[in-house]
């Protein structure tokens, strides 16, 4: 065209989960049967909706008013609701106008990053979940500036790390935590959190926490809301329904803004986010309506329970499967449904390969390994895929130079779990042996 119309940004924009789906879909064709284990859409995986859980949507779906326009802020009697959850807790204190509704936290990521000052860094964790640091890089044009989650500590956030990152570099604005932490199921003790709030504060940023899981804790394990140590640092928290419900095909998520008068530059930024809805109009009413019926119905809370301990045993079952496996570094789950797993250096090569009985399978996959750029362990996921059908997500597409994998633990039944773990297991020593 005469004119460059490609964004600046454009080709940070990656989503790996997704792209792997567009080449197991293809060797399906060839009769191959596939376990998906790479998206975290529970419903996907089997889960059973309740059915007062269903009653309820159904009995909003019957209101006309659940097929209009809701504010652009969201429904105020829902936005009064979560507010009230929040401050219980007694840390900051927030309002029905410091929340803002969104079609999924898709939508917000898209907007509180889009809507940054191009030459504005949020530094975010290495490795990230795809969502935002594409987004994060796509506001700038440029590769994301990343602090280390630590695989031979939990995957905690090196804190040293992440203030050599600000430190060094006087764009970054703001400090992106994700907690529990999808990709790698970490969930970040207090003193962590503490000290991270504190190198905001130090620095003068602003936080972006993004807790979606935050109720989704398991094996031990104790947190935080960033709410409940904040202090007077500026942040934007995202929660949404999507995991926890579980609805995601909702797309219903929302940001809730703390300290947001106390900057004027942060005051400026989030006003520009929410008139960004206001182009908008709204998000979509009818999740909005059923938040605060579905959340304080009685058996909401034993129904989470019953989930948060299936993936604690899923965890403890992928562990010890995986955890005696020569050539790679894996931790126990204790949060979200995820679980990233670190081949050693040095132990991948471009020579290793796995059986395939599929011929047509097998061509496939040396023709999707031969292709320019396939990195290690990409090359692994797709002969793990051809040999087994087991689908999972190479680890250096969530913005990491580690060699690895991301799989769920959703899978209900669980002789099926176990048998997928024990045959990666398996695979992994075969394939680092050829």
């Amino acid at each position: 065209m005469r004119t460059d119309i490609v964004h600046i940004g454009a080709g940070e924009l990656t989503y790996e989960i997704r792209n792997i789906v567009n080449v197991g879909m293809k060797l399906q064709e060839f009769g191959m049967k596939t376990y998906w284990e790479n998206i975290g859409d529970p419903v996907a995986k089997g889960e059973k909706i309740p059915l007062w859980m269903k009653e309820i949507v159904a009995d909003f779906a019957m209101e006309d008013s659940s097929y209009g326009y809701c504010p652009t802020r969201g429904i105020l009697e829902t936005r009064e609701f979560i507010a009230e959850q929040t401050n219980a807790r007694g840390g900051a204190q927030i309002t029905a106008d410091d929340i803002l509704f969104f079609n999924g936290l898709g939508d917000a990521i898209s907007k509180v990053f889009g809507f940054l000052r191009r030459t504005a860094r949020v530094v975010v964790p290495t490795p990230s979940y795809t969502t935002h640091s594409s987004a994060e890089a796509a506001h700038a044009g440029d590769r994301p500036v990343a602090y280390r989650l630590d695989p031979h500590n939990n995957w905690y956030p090196d804190l040293d790390d992440l203030e050599k990152r600000i430190k060094y570099n006087p764009a970054v604005a703001g400090i992106l935590i994700i907690n529990p932490d999808n990709p790698t199921g970490a969930v970040y003790p207090e003193a962590i959190l503490r000290g991270m709030v504190e190198i905001a504060r130090r620095y003068d940023l602003f936080i972006i926490c993004d807790e979606v899981y935050h109720h989704i804790v398991y094996n031990g394990k104790k947190t935080v809301a960033i709410a409940d140590i904040i202090g007077a640092v500026p942040a934007i928290v995202m929660r949404g329904i999507s995991k926890e419900m579980p609805w995601p095909g909702s797309r219903c998520g929302w940001i809730e803004v703390y300290n947001g008068h106390k900057d004027p530059l942060f005051e400026q930024y989030v006003a520009s986010i929410l008139n960004a809805k206001m182009v908008e109009v709204c998000s979509t009413t009818l999740p909005q309506k059923a938040i605060p019926k579905l959340l304080s119905h009685p058996e909401y809370n034993n129904y989470l329970a019953e989930r948060i301990e299936r993936y604690e045993r899923h965890s403890n079952i992928a562990y010890d499967c995986l955890k005696h496996v020569d050539g790679i570094l894996v931790n126990r789950t204790n949060g979200a449904f995820y679980m990233s797993v670190v081949f050693e250096d040095g132990v991948l090569s471009h020579q290793q390969t796995l059986e395939i009985e599929n011929k047509e399978v097998q061509a496939e996959v040396e023709r999707l390994v031969s292709l320019p750029g396939t990195s290690l362990d990409k090359r692994f996921v797709y002969y793990l895929l051809g040999a087994t059908g087991i689908c999972v997500v190479p680890l250096s597409s969530f913005a990491t130079s580690l060699q690895g994998f991301r799989i769920t633990l959703l899978e209900r039944d669980e002789d099926t779990f176990r048998m997928i773990f024990e045959t990666m297991a398996g695979n992994i020593s075969r394939y680092l042996a050829s």
